[in-house]
């Protein structure tokens, strides 16, 4: 099946040739599904903080960083083109000679589109656009109502004006602040200078991105860092890293053939989100908060995101010191059977992991063992949002590989939907995954744990996609907050909706959230 050519080009990519095997018969067998016992909910799984209890945790946090290292984790890589997924589309089919727009978008379920133009003023990018079609020498205000659509898209997507369509969603401009805007990136700075700062004044950032959108990155950041240490009295660290090309994973065409380019190569396409438990695991800091790139608000929306932040920071760290405790205690030899059981109650009521019946038939030594094996993983918390749309990925109670029950967040792809018991489940579901997480992985005497160790392989997934007008399947690795992160212990703490405020397309900047003045004019 492989030939040497094929061979040499995998040892090239860095990948070891029996993961590309095992990758091949995942295409033939498939990924089993997850086997849900109920979902996560208020108090089950999920815990809704009092007041008091939140003040408290916010307070462990600012004690904390006294003494923790922080960092801020902020996947980057993502293209912007599919928030211009209709704008794109009508601007390659719609004839300005020949076809009405009314009757064109209508026609073609392209209602975002005219929402799009009756509201461009309302855009952050909108001056910046306006002056690079002026720039060019057109005569906006002349043009036709249909040129005027072509020229508007013509300059914000493509590479003649701002070329929206061809960069990374964090550099396009967000919100707008009087005569000014700031991009996402730069709201993760700003951000992050509000609860990401350590007592030495430093703000750790780190940024995964695409190699080739490097340079763009550190454009922007240097544009900006000076006014910001300034205004924050921080000192930021920066930092890039790239989804490596050893994650990549092989395609294959309908046989469960490698597919191949033209030139006769095989196709490698990268491996999902998933592939960056690499960059994740490569970080030192004690404390480290996961957070999209396009999951920011303007600066009126920031103090509750920044609250929100410490509190489940705090509880991190209050949960680890209780871990390393136990642990602590453990490696030493001081312990009772008092112990154990107080230990064997902090896993299942606060970090919600069920042992199974056999763990019960263990004698004292093995116990401790399993005990000391289920302390020892990495550490994350959870913020969860109450979904008030329609039921999906979640948190949810599983079975994992151990044979424990355990709190896991799964998307609907990894769900048996033909399954009446497993879909009431999902229907079920009261809150889904924002991707707001603080976490830490290291061990009682600070020493990293190697996360490759904590991946539940069996929850990849495999998509249709398609190349040069030929179709071929896809396999991504194991989401990064999925499986990557599936034999993690974990909290969940539900958190209010203000926190969540993503943009997937670019209608979604016409909200409110992202939409009022704030009380500064930086950028």
């Amino acid at each position: 099946m492989l030939k040497e050519r094929d061979l040499n080009q995998i040892d090239n990519l860095g990948i070891n040739k029996d993961i590309i095997g095992k990758q091949l018969d995942r295409f033939k067998n498939g990924f089993p599904y997850m086997k849900l016992i109920r979902p996560a909910t208020e108090n089950d799984g999920i815990y809704v903080l009092k007041p008091h209890r939140e003040k408290r945790y916010e307070e462990t946090y600012d004690q904390g960083t006294v003494s923790h290292s922080i960092t801020k984790f902020v996947p980057a890589s993502g293209a912007a083109s599919r928030m211009f997924k209709d704008l794109t589309s009508f601007y390659n089919e719609f004839d300005i000679d020949n076809d009405n727009f009314d009757s064109f978008v209508k026609d073609n379920g392209l209602k975002s589109v005219k929402e799009f133009f009756e509201k461009l003023y309302r855009f952050a990018f909108y001056n910046e656009l306006m002056d690079t079609i002026e720039n060019a020498g057109i005569k906006y205000d002349l043009l036709s109502e249909n040129e005027k659509y072509k020229t508007v898209l013509k300059y914000l997507l493509t590479d003649v004006g701002l070329n929206y369509n061809n960069k990374p969603k964090g550099l396009l401009a967000f919100h707008f602040y009087y005569n000014k805007y700031r991009t996402a990136v730069s709201e993760h700075l700003v951000e992050g200078a509000r609860y990401a700062r350590q007592a030495d004044g430093n703000v750790n950032i780190h940024f995964t991105i695409s190699q080739e959108h490097r340079e763009l990155f550190e454009e922007l950041v240097d544009s900006k860092i000076d006014k910001y240490e300034s205004d924050f009295n921080v000192k930021y660290n920066i930092s890039y890293s790239y989804q490596s090309a050893s994650t990549d994973t092989i395609a294959v065409d309908n046989n469960n053939e490698p597919f191949r380019n033209e030139d006769g190569s095989i196709l490698f396409r990268p491996g999902g989100h998933g592939a960056l438990i690499e960059n994740l695991n490569k970080l030192e800091e004690d404390i480290i908060f996961i957070k999209n790139i396009d999951n920011v608000v303007p600066d009126f929306l920031k103090q509750n995101t920044i609250r929100y932040k410490k509190i489940i920071g705090g509880l991190l760290l209050t949960a680890n010191r209780i871990i390393n405790s136990y642990q602590s205690r453990i490696v030493a030899g001081d312990y009772t059977n008092d112990t154990i059981e107080a230990i064997e109650q902090f896993i299942e009521v606060q970090l919600s992991v069920i042992l199974p019946k056999s763990y019960y038939q263990l004698d004292a030594e093995k116990k401790i063992e399993e005990l000391k094996r289920i302390l020892n993983r990495p550490l994350r918390v959870c913020g969860m949002v109450k979904n008030e749309g329609e039921p999906g990925g979640g948190p949810f109670w599983v079975k994992n590989k151990h044979g424990e029950i355990s709190l896991q967040i799964v998307e609907s792809a990894q769900v048996d939907m033909n399954n009446k018991d497993q879909k009431d489940i999902v229907s079920r579901s009261t809150h889904f995954n924002p991707v707001d997480i603080v976490c830490s992985f290291k061990d009682w005497s600070g020493v990293a744990l190697d996360l490759n160790n904590f991946i539940d392989d069996n929850t990849g997934f495999i998509s249709e996609k398609s190349k040069d007008g030929k179709t071929l399947k896809a396999l991504e690795h194991p989401g990064l907050w999925n499986g990557a992160m599936s034999d993690w212990n974990t909290i969940f703490v539900e958190v209010p909706d203000t926190t969540f405020n993503p943009v997937k397309t670019v209608n979604d900047l016409l909200r409110p959230e992202h939409q009022s003045l704030s009380s500064t004019n930086s950028n």
